[in-house]
């Protein structure tokens, strides 16, 4: 069901990009349309910061053209939204005044906190570190914060975004100019080292926005990466240093032609990396990261938080969050997955108290989750269902679970058998070690027999118990109601329970009292 849908115009000093997105009743945002154009109004700024009429003509015929977008998807609220550009301009007054005259539409100017405050949001709200520094890079400002305990400490706005670094030190020069590049880190370094509160944190960095974005694409491409998407994506000083020195060795042409890289960004990405690379070196990061949320994400996930009582994001219970809503996109029935959840549970601690797995809670999160979404590609179809539940899941992003965990959820809920998934791992076994392997397809067997004893949907099995015998176990079902179709499937699939206990295993349905 359609809550609403929220069209979004971020007016930045480099892009201004519309983004409508349709809300469901679980909160899902689905983005059903995003179009930009490079309007780069920071370069009708003078020298005193007024953006000449020009400028101003340009942004009008701009909001025009969006507006009439966002009225034809009848938006139920549109937020038009200036940064930097507009914020630095000192007849920002007038420009507000055009813009409400000629389009009808009220810019909302966000003051340097706000921007700060919105990136960070929505960083908090879909990814996994409790503490961390965001960096939000933009043509003309750049928002750093510091968040400890997913709760926002510290913000500062830099006076300076790609847009502006190119005219500061690149102006009548090559893209990549060796002396023009030394210069620009030494004042990016002094700048970052003015903030005390940057030196040596050693927590991960989190990098939002259309650079940071273009960054992770061209180094996904360069290493061949198998997954889909940069959220979550993880880089390390090796990393951006590799990037850094690809684009400053390609001409503008060259970088037209480079994979993964936007074309109006090939005058800019030698700046953003240079930022990247410099902060990494002054926090002495552990990880770099990227996160497809971010400004205006957070300002709608905020508007919705605060219409819908703190209801649809929670910083603590991202993941789980995340994987129930993909479940509903793809139509999961909620109770059926939340028995199999239980049963596996069940068989779980069971199997932990004979000795046959360690209790270990991140294992434990990736088998609920896995059982939650098991078999999620039989809406795509029933006879290929492993396999679009295999692609589904690990080419989708899930917020605040790690490419590596998506990939073993992805395993866990398309388990069919051992085979299939060794033919699913081809590309990620650097990944993981053959133990790792093998407790995955372990724990697929467990989710595939769990899903046998709750054929019928009608959750009939109400407790577990395994028995060590003379002559190997008894599975023990206790039931209430009709099991005819769950004796059946049990008999089947009990070889995954019957490798892990390695012996003769008995299966005893054993009705309960009302």
């Amino acid at each position: 069901m359609l809550l609403e849908r929220i069209g979004l115009i971020d007016i930045g000093s480099n892009t201004i990009r519309l983004v409508i997105f349709e809300i469901d009743e679980h909160f899902t945002m689905f983005q059903v349309q995003n179009i930009k154009t490079p309007a780069r109004l920071f370069q009708y700024l003078d020298k005193k910061k007024k953006m000449s009429q020009t400028g101003i003509d340009v942004l009008i015929k701009v909001l025009k053209s969006f507006k009439s977008v966002a009225d034809q998807y009848q938006v139920s609220i549109l937020m038009p939204v200036a940064t930097a550009a507009i914020r630095q301009s000192t007849n920002r007054e007038d420009i507000i005044a055009q813009v409400r005259k000629k389009t009808g539409i009220e810019m909302m100017l966000l003051p340097e906190e706000k921007e700060a405050f919105y990136g960070n949001y929505a960083v908090l709200h879909t990814t996994q570190f409790p503490s961390g520094i965001t960096i939000d890079i933009g043509g003309g400002s750049t928002e750093v914060t510091y968040y400890e305990n997913k709760e926002l400490q510290l913000y500062h706005s830099f006076p300076f975004g790609v847009v502006t670094l190119k005219q500061m030190f690149f102006d009548g020069k090559e893209h990549n100019d060796p002396k023009a590049i030394k210069k620009m880190q030494e004042f990016v370094k002094e700048q970052f080292k003015s903030i005390k509160w940057l030196s040596k944190k050693q927590v991960p960095i989190v990098a939002m926005g259309g650079s940071a974005r273009s960054i992770a694409n061209v180094h996904q491409r360069q290493v061949n990466y198998r997954l889909a998407g940069v959220h979550g994506y993880r880089m390390y000083k090796n990393d951006l240093q590799k990037t850094l020195d690809l684009f400053q060795s390609l001409s503008i042409p060259q970088l037209q032609n480079l994979d993964g890289l936007s074309r109006d960004r090939t005058d800019l990405i030698i700046p953003a990396n240079v930022v990247f690379n410099t902060l990494f070196d002054e926090v002495k990061a552990p990880v770099f990261l990227f996160s497809n949320k971010g400004l205006r994400e957070g300002i709608v996930m905020e508007y919705l938080n605060n219409k819908y009582e703190n209801r649809a994001f929670n910083v603590f219970n991202i993941a789980a969050q995340s994987v129930s809503r993909i479940a509903a996109s793809y139509h999961t029935l909620a109770h059926v997955a939340q028995q199999r959840v239980k049963l596996v549970d069940m068989l779980y601690e069971e199997l932990c108290r004979l000795g046959i797995f360690d209790k270990n809670p991140e294992m434990e999160k990736l088998l609920h989750f896995g059982s939650y979404l098991y078999y999620l590609g039989q809406f795509v179809e029933t006879g290929a269902s492993s396999q679009h539940t295999f692609y589904i899941i690990s080419n989708s992003d899930l917020d605040g679970i790690s490419h590596k965990e998506r990939v073993s959820i992805a395993l866990l809920a398309s388990f069919k058998n051992r085979s299939l998934v060794n033919q699913y791992l081809t590309g990620y076994t650097e990944w993981y070690t053959v133990t790792q392997i093998d407790q995955l397809q372990s724990f697929g067997g467990i989710i595939k027999f769990a899903d046998a004893i709750n054929d019928s949907h009608m959750a009939v099995i109400q407790d577990i118990k395994i028995n060590k015998t003379k002559i190997g176990h008894d599975l023990v079902l206790y039931y209430q109601g009709d099991i005819l179709a769950e004796e059946y499937r049990a008999e089947r699939q009990r070889k995954h329970i019957e490798r892990l206990l390695n012996g003769k295993l008995n299966i005893i349905f054993t009705e309960t009292q009302h």
